[in-house]
């Protein structure tokens, strides 16, 4: 007896370049090509969030911040409201008093930057404009940090000038403070948001050049 002839094959599968027939598990079954990552997860920059949650994270970071730069300027203003009635403030000469002047005034406006973020917030709260808010309040404390450091150079100026002879040494000392406070506050922040920005660019030119290969 003649065994029957077997089933024709079919036509014989084709593996093209870049078809991946991998079975569950494997691991290059995860990810398909052009496939992205999901927000926050490793490999992509940023967060996964809401403008509103943003709005919120950022509001309470820079709560955080004022509640560290209010304090000193507090304890720096308060001192400079007694100076006026000691015994000495009289002996002091006609330009040391306009030192002292120019740096109450500037008391004042650090005072008035660093306080308006929670004007801020009162008079918008419930208004639904968070995100406004803050890029506001952001502002007006960095303002308030350069008044900072103009009311400390303006105080360091008028004690120097008191206990320091010649002047000449009292206004290179106070030179050297102000560029101090303004590489720790200013220079150093914008040279780290470059290098930031500058890698990130680097790693985005690399995966865009694997990717393309």
């Amino acid at each position: 007896m003649t065994p029957p002839p077997a089933a024709p094959h079919g036509p014989e599968e084709s593996h093209t370049p870049g078809r991946t027939d991998a079975a569950p598990g494997d691991p290059g079954s995860s990810r398909r090509p052009g496939a992205s990552s999901a927000p926050g997860s490793s490999g992509t920059p940023g967060r996964s969030e809401t403008r509103e949650e943003r709005a919120d994270r950022k509001w309470a970071d820079l709560l955080q911040e004022l509640r560290v730069a209010q304090t000193g300027v507090q304890i720096l203003f308060g001192f400079l409201l007694t100076v006026v009635f000691q015994q000495r403030f009289p002996t002091l000469s006609h330009t040391d008093r306009t030192i002292y002047v120019v740096t109450v005034v500037l008391g004042a406006a650090t005072t008035g930057a660093l306080v308006a973020p929670v004007s801020f917030h009162r008079l918008l709260s419930g208004q639904r404009l968070k995100p406004e808010m803050v890029r506001w309040a952001g502002r007006l404390t960095l303002v308030g940090l350069v008044l900072l450091l103009a009311t400390m150079a303006s105080s360091m100026l008028l004690i120097l000038r008191v206990v320091v002879s010649p002047h000449d040494t009292a206004l290179w000392l106070v030179a050297g403070i102000a560029a101090w406070f303004a590489l720790c506050w200013f220079a150093l922040p914008a040279w780290a948001r470059h290098v930031a920005r500058r890698e990130r660019g680097v790693a985005k030119g690399d995966e865009d050049g694997a990717e393309g290969e």
